[in-house]
């Protein structure tokens, strides 16, 4: 008798936690639902209304623009083994002139400081900023340290700067993206540029996870976040200020740019200009290229049209251990203390959106229960089925038709999400990518449970003890020079940068090379379009 009250208490809890996931997956789902129709939607809006009456913007209007300048801020704690590369490497290979990088170093970190001094040697457009204390502190305190050297460089040298970029010392920046910041401010007060991961082998599923994730957030996601509220959150890095921006913001907060008590201090920043009605955009831009490309069959050669995205790549954590210490800290600063430090502000569309921010607190951890309750259903109706036992063990659905429905509903919800961030991932990495996107979709959602888990004991812990959350920052990884071949600038790319060539000068001269095989910059010279020593400036530019 107790064994069978065991039994039917068990079934019955199971069948109370089996309703509750349930319901959570069809609220979810339906959220999710109804930013895909809006992105759609929104799509076809533009295709036929917006596109037919208004030019696209091209390559060529981002050349056009007057250069402003650009004031380029990357934190540095414990980045000696990156700095250096990544400096150099944004020095070779961006398509703009009027920049200067300013490196927030602290006295405590000698072999960061060596590193950039050696860069600085060798490009004076480089500036060191020293922290007056030791570190590690955090990021937005490194980031109002910069900024005070950067107002300290305007005043020695008269140069005011129009725009200021945050990036991070993994970036690896497309050529035209300072280009188009320039094209988009002061129209706008802040520009976020897509963020998005280099490819990692078929087998990296930790490290692919993040292709994923970025690549269904910043195609569509955060689309919708600005056509909805009119804001988007700053992701650290790809994102441009005004100069208005800054002083505004400085000024509401005392002369603190960025706020210190924050382990997520630019998504804090991002939410805090549409409050200072500073105008903000996502810069989703695509450019169009004409490469020759070889049949592999038959060897013939054909011009062929690729689009590129213009944005930041970087090599995202690739062991479990990294990818759950990352994450816990997105968790921590975007959904615990971005519900403590900025509450429920704001009209209809802009709580919307902070629910969504902050639903990842129950759905990361409700994925896996999930997952753990369709193993157990699954095993016993197994059990039942092939090993029958006197008593029936497993949950058998056909007996509660309203539940079989809620079950069937989020079956379908579960196969439009996986449908949906499979487009993303082929639209911006191709198909071999999306078919992975399936597979890893579920080990991350292991890993954003754990991060869950991890960012509630350390906010819990947090407010027991009274003390700050300390900055967990992650280890940065530079790409090889076998996968920054693949951002190399073409030779074209780099020539319509500096104005030696027009968009139908390049065209022609491909046309040209199709039935003659030589480089493109020797046609040009043929052509009369490009002289030895612009040539030889390009080249070296490309890397």
């Amino acid at each position: 008798m107790d064994g069978s009250l065991t039994l039917l208490d068990g079934q019955q809890a199971l069948w109370g936690l089996l309703v509750g996931v349930a319901l959570v997956f069809i609220v979810s789902g339906v959220d999710d639902l109804f930013i895909d129709a809006v992105y759609f939607l929104r799509a076809l809006y533009r295709r036929f209304y917006i596109l037919p009456k208004h030019a696209a913007l091209t390559e060529a209007d981002l050349n056009r623009r007057a250069e402003q300048p650009i004031a380029i801020m990357i934190p540095a704690w414990d980045e000696s083994a990156v700095i250096q590369v990544m400096l150099r490497n944004m020095v070779q290979k961006l398509a703009y002139s009027q920049y200067h990088i300013f490196v927030g170093t602290y006295p405590n970190d000698t072999a960061t400081i060596r590193e950039v001094e050696m860069v600085r040697a060798d490009h004076p457009q480089i500036h060191r900023i020293s922290t007056p204390h030791p570190g590690p502190t955090n990021k937005a305190d490194c980031l109002n340290w910069i900024y005070q050297g950067i107002r300290a460089h305007e005043d020695d040298s008269g140069i005011a700067f129009e725009i200021i970029v945050m990036q991070d010392c993994e970036d690896v920046l497309h050529p035209l993206c300072y280009k188009l910041i320039n094209y988009l401010i002061p129209k706008f007060d802040m520009v976020q540029l897509p963020v998005l991961s280099f490819r990692r082998e078929w087998w990296q599923f930790t490290g692919g996870h993040y292709l994923d994730e970025f690549a269904q957030l910043h195609y569509k996601d955060l689309v919708v976040r600005e056509f909805l509220d009119r804001s988007i959150p700053a992701a650290g890095v790809g994102c441009a200020f005004s100069r208005k921006a800054l002083r505004v913001a400085a000024a509401d907060q005392n002369n603190a740019l960025f706020n210190t008590s924050s382990l997520t201090e630019d998504y804090d920043f991002g939410l805090r200009l549409k409050v200072l009605s500073l105008r903000q955009a996502f810069a989703k831009f695509f450019v169009e290229r004409e490469v020759l490309r070889r049949n592999p069959f038959t060897g013939r050669e054909r011009l062929c049209t690729v689009r590129e995205l213009v944005c930041v790549r970087e090599f995202f954590p690739h062991t479990f251990r990294t990818a759950v210490r990352q994450k816990s800290r997105w968790v921590l600063g975007i959904s615990l203390q971005g519900w403590d430090h900025l509450g429920w502000q704001g009209g209809g569309w802009r709580r919307y959106m902070l629910w969504r921010d902050r639903k990842v607190l129950v759905t990361n951890a409700v994925n896996v229960i999930g997952y753990a309750l369709v193993l157990l259903v699954l095993g016993g109706w197994a059990i039942d089925r092939w090993m029958p036992l006197e008593r029936q063990i497993g949950l058998h659905l056909e007996s509660t038709r309203w539940v079989s429905v809620l079950l069937l509903l989020n079956l379908g919800l579960l196969g439009l999400r996986l449908s949906q961030r499979a487009y993303c991932v082929w639209s911006l990495y191709g198909w071999a990518e999306a078919l992975w996107s399936v597979p890893r979709t579920f080990w991350g959602n292991v890993i954003n449970f754990c991060a869950t888990a991890r960012a509630l004991r350390l906010f819990v812990r947090s407010r027991l003890t009274g003390k700050a959350v300390a900055w967990d920052k992650t280890h940065h990884y530079f790409p090889s020079a076998e996968q920054l071949r693949h951002t190399r600038p073409m030779l074209g790319d780099v020539l319509l940068a500096r104005c030696w060539v027009t968009v139908d000068d390049l065209k022609q001269a491909l046309n040209r090379q199709r039935q003659d095989p030589r480089q493109l910059g020797s046609i040009l010279q043929d052509m009369g379009l490009l002289s030895e020593d612009q040539l030889n400036t390009a080249l070296q530019s490309q890397g």
